[in-house]
Order: C-alpha cells, then sequence, then structure tokens
C-alpha cells in the first residue's frame, strides 16, 4: 500500500486526490468542501464516543439530575433579575457553586469567561482564547471549564450554571450528530462521574439574557470585552465557522441578486412576519429559515 502523499491537483488544492494522509483521517469523509481552508478545521464530531451510547447516554441513566430553567419572555426583567437573586440566596452554602459564563467575539477572536462562585470561598475565574469558532462554540466552551472546576472540588453537591445561551446548554445532553460534540462529551464525562460521587448530585441550567444587565453575568460580560489578544500563530478554524462564513456568502449572494433582480415585486414577493418584518435567509441557533414563517402553510408553499 503506497503510504506517501499525494501529488496535489493545480485545479483544486482541496479535492481527495491532494490531501495527506493525515488530512485524510480528519475529514472522516469523501467529499472535500473546496472552500476547506489549506491550514485544516478543529474536530468538533465524536458521534461514536462512549457518552452517546443508546441506553448509556447521561439523559438515560440520570434524567431526574439535570434541568433548564427557561425565560419567560413575557415577565418583566426585574422579575427574573429577582429570581435570580433568589437563586444565589437559596445557593449560599459551601456544598453549591455557581458558575456564571459567557463569550465575546472581537476580529474573529473569541473570549470565553467563566466564574465559579462559591461561599467561604474565593472566586475562581477561567479566560479562554480561540481564533475562528462561532460564539455557539465559545459559550459552550465557557461552560465547559466552569462546570470543569465544580466537578474538581469534593464539597460540591449542587452546580448551577448561569448562561445567556440555554440552547448551546441543550446540545450537551443532545446525542444526535452536531458540530458541538467534542465539547459535549468532555462535559458529560465530568458530569457522569459528578453524579456516580453521590445520588444528591445535580446540575441545573438557568437562562440570563443580556439585555437583563443581573450584576453577576454583567460582570463576566464586562470581563470578555476587557481583553484584547492578538494571535501569535496560524490558527485553525472550527467546523460550525467555516460553515456560518459560508452561509453568511450565500445570503450576501442572495440579497444582492434578488434586490437588483426582475422579478422582484412580480413574480416574486416580499413576505413578512406577524410582525410585518420582511423574512430573510436566517440560520441562527442552527435553525432553518422557512421555520420563521411555517405557522402559515399557505405561506409557507408560496416560498416553497
Amino acid at each position: 500500500m503506497d503510504n506517501s502523499s499525494p501529488h496535489p491537483n493545480p485545479s483544486n488544492p482541496h479535492t481527495i486526490g491532494s490531501l495527506t494522509n493525515c488530512q485524510r483521517n480528519i475529514t472522516k469523509g469523501h467529499i472535500i468542501n473546496s472552500k476547506t481552508k489549506s491550514y485544516g478545521i478543529f474536530p468538533s464530531f465524536d458521534p461514536l464516543h462512549q457518552e452517546f451510547t443508546p441506553g448509556q447516554c447521561i439523559s438515560d441513566i440520570f434524567p431526574d439530575r439535570f434541568s433548564f430553567n427557561l425565560v419567560n419572555k413575557k415577565e418583566k426583567n426585574i422579575t427574573h433579575a429577582q429570581e435570580l437573586n433568589n437563586l444565589v440566596l437559596l445557593n449560599s452554602s459551601p456544598s453549591s457553586a455557581i458558575v456564571v459564563t459567557n463569550a465575546s467575539i472581537k476580529d474573529n477572536i473569541a473570549t470565553s469567561i467563566a466564574h465559579v462562585h462559591q461561599a467561604d470561598f474565593p472566586l475562581i475565574k477561567t479566560i479562554h482564547h480561540a481564533a475562528f469558532v462561532t460564539s455557539s462554540e465559545a459559550k459552550l466552551f465557557a461552560m465547559r471549564c466552569g462546570i470543569n472546576q465544580a466537578c474538581c472540588k469534593d464539597n460540591i453537591s449542587k452546580i448551577v450554571v448561569i448562561t445567556d445561551s440555554i440552547h448551546s446548554a441543550k446540545r450537551i445532553f443532545d446525542s444526535s450528530v452536531h458540530p458541538l460534540q467534542s465539547h459535549s462529551a468532555a462535559i458529560l464525562s465530568e458530569l457522569r462521574l459528578f453524579f456516580n460521587k453521590s445520588q444528591d448530585n445535580s446540575i441545573e441550567f438557568w437562562k440570563c439574557p443580556s439585555r437583563l444587565k443581573w450584576r453577576f453575568h454583567k460582570d463576566v460580560d464586562k470581563d470578555t470585552k476587557s481583553f484584547k489578544p492578538t494571535p501569535s500563530f496560524s490558527c485553525k478554524i472550527s467546523w460550525d465557522y467555516c460553515r456560518k462564513t459560508d452561509s453568511n456568502d450565500i445570503i450576501k449572494q442572495w440579497k444582492m441578486r434578488f434586490q437588483a433582480s426582475d422579478g422582484k415585486g412580480n413574480n416574486f414577493l416580499d413576505l413578512v412576519d406577524n410582525d410585518f418584518n420582511t423574512i430573510k435567509p436566517l440560520y441562527i441557533k442552527g435553525e432553518l429559515w422557512l421555520q420563521a414563517f411555517g405557522h402559515s402553510n399557505s405561506l409557507c408553499a408560496r416560498a416553497t
């Protein structure tokens, strides 16, 4: 078997025939995206990890040890802020850890920060930087670091994670194939050990929107924006980030071509939602943009 590096293809340097053996192993497939950067992508998928084995998942074995607390959109900010304040008071014992996380991105460099609060102990801060990742990846990594710090403490029986990205937190327990699997697997491994220590150990996830400006979350948000790191070396990009840039390019092209098209207002009409805002292609939080007007069968039929 010939293990030598394949000869480069001058027409497209990213074809399967131009990849090294190492690059072929990373791609785990026979279809190569022509826009994949030559310096590689982060390993994001790990569907065969033992944490995703059917019947052995955390959600199967410990279904009552974790919970999510969302925000009622009709609820006033001051009411939800008071709920979070009460949450802190209820978990002010040394056996509880409150993990407040956030992340921000500037000039394609993400700053992920977690503050770990525990009564009678100094505040623990974790700070990490990454280039060419999405906000969802950066925020989930902040949770990963905070949960890791809390699980390392022997006297902790309850972990409370407060984040403005609850949809990223839910990815932790999602056993389907998704780009955040590597982080999910790492967090699940930590939680499995944490839950096995005692039947009383549990974790809760609470949403805290940035607009709320709740004091603890505001401190983390301020820290994420206080750093101005500059990458010293060439960086790989994440799979999700690559898809995001491709999606942005496609949406920009769609908008430009549609605006210049003679069919606008004739064969193709502007679609509006319930608030009469123009509906545009969207991929935020991994959702299909068609879902923006899926409430109406006739409207969806006109679009498709």
